[in-house]
């Protein structure tokens, strides 16, 4: 399975060019594009990166990525990231692992993203797990009431790597 997640995040790797600044996704196959990226910037690759979680920070910092932040610059060139379900339409939910509003964010500060999986990602039909839902201080409560309107029934998680 490793295997076909890094295929997946080389075949990516081949649309960064020289100069770019890139979004850096989340979870395992994206672990795999910031380690093959990593090796191409020890080669001489000069590019950016803005991580998508604190996780991903740390190992674009052990991968040699020079890291900036989207209050640094205005706009990304390219994010690559993963998937937790694709469907047969190439619909696809991202933020099964926490890590939801700051892939957006970046996704969203983006001019192009690629989201790279491996074929244990496929479904037949969204939906196989609990989606976490991330909420700022902010609308906290007005969306904990809207919750049970729509279905769903939510709870605390707390991850604190995002």
């Amino acid at each position: 399975m490793d295997e076909l997640k890094r295929q997946a995040a080389g075949r990516a790797l081949e649309f960064v060019r020289d100069g770019m600044k890139l979004g850096l996704g989340t979870g395992s196959t994206a672990k795999h594009f910031v380690e093959l990226l990593g090796a191409r910037v020890r080669a001489g690759l000069d590019v950016v990166g803005v991580p998508t979680s604190e996780a991903t920070r740390a190992d674009a910092v052990r991968c040699g990525i020079r890291l900036t932040t989207l209050d640094e610059v205005d706009r990304l060139d390219l994010t690559v990231d993963g998937a937790d379900e694709i469907d047969p339409d190439l619909n696809l939910i991202k933020g099964g692992g926490g890590a939801l509003l700051r892939e957006k964010i970046v996704a969203a500060a983006s001019d192009r993203m690629i989201v790279i999986a491996d074929d244990s990602k496929w479904v037949e039909t969204l939906g196989r797990f609990p989606l976490p839902i991330e909420v700022i201080p902010f609308g906290l409560v007005a969306t904990g009431l809207s919750m049970p309107i729509s279905g769903a029934s939510p709870g605390p998680r707390i991850w604190r790597d995002c």
